[in-house]
């Protein structure tokens, strides 16, 4: 287990990248690989890293879609304490069977992503204020399931003054959290094991309210839109 003090430590400090880090990274209009309904409205997609690749899609949510969602979610809010981490947020689940302007969403990740959303679970949504996390996690599922989440879709919902960021420890990337924005990676390789690189976590919100929406894909449905591997390396 790790050093709750030293976890914090870590991910409290940003990390600045070097200049010949940042000439490996880009920005471009993003068509989801051909996408028809991209291909008149691309998205803008950063990446963050390289390796593993943290891509960022920038204003794919609008403040419309963003009030929604917090309006709706807060009547489903339940609170949550982890006093051994210090953590405790709110969360919601949201389910697209009542709302199609989730179920349209759900689409657009789709088309973003190149994945299915048949095996996703519903979308997660939480808020954060004043709040210490000290935990250091992956987004596999905690079980036997031979469905694992093959990928993370992070939405940020809420720009925050102080504090908030996604850090990923393991090489050294922390990510401020800016509305409109969602952040994309893969939790597990083309070979199918655990890419620990991806062990990531929360700073504390210091000052603000942090909002985010989690869309977690599984792998079921994903076999022909991103093959399997057999190196060891992939």
């Amino acid at each position: 287990m790790r050093d709750p003090v030293a976890a914090y430590t870590l991910l409290s400090q940003l990390i600045n990248i070097t200049s010949k880090r940042q000439r490996v990274l880009s920005c471009r209009y993003s068509t989801g690989g051909g996408n028809p309904r991209l291909m008149y409205a691309p998205v803008k997609e950063e990446v963050e890293w390289d390796e593993p690749r943290i891509i960022r899609y920038h204003d794919i949510i609008s403040d419309r879609e963003i009030e929604f969602l917090k309006n709706v979610s807060s009547e489903y809010l339940t609170h949550i304490q982890r006093l051994q981490y210090l953590f405790a947020v709110i969360a919601s689940i949201i389910s697209v069977s009542f709302l199609p302007v989730v179920s349209h969403f759900n689409q657009r990740i789709a088309d973003i992503t190149g994945l299915s959303m048949k095996s996703a679970e519903d979308l997660h949504v939480r808020s954060q204020q004043h709040i210490f996390s000290l935990l250091l996690k992956l987004n596999k599922l905690q079980t036997d399931d031979e469905n694992e989440r093959i990928a993370t879709f992070l939405i940020y919902m809420s720009d925050v003054e102080i504090g908030g960021a996604t850090v990923f420890p393991q090489v050294g990337v922390a990510l401020k959290p800016k509305k409109g924005s969602a952040v994309f990676w893969y939790n597990l390789r083309k070979n199918g094991n655990v890419d620990w690189y991806t062990e990531h976590a929360g700073c504390p919100v210091l000052r603000g309210n942090k909002w985010v929406a989690n869309k977690w894909i599984h792998e079921f449905g994903q076999e022909f839109r991103r093959r399997c591997s057999l190196s060891y390396w992939e």
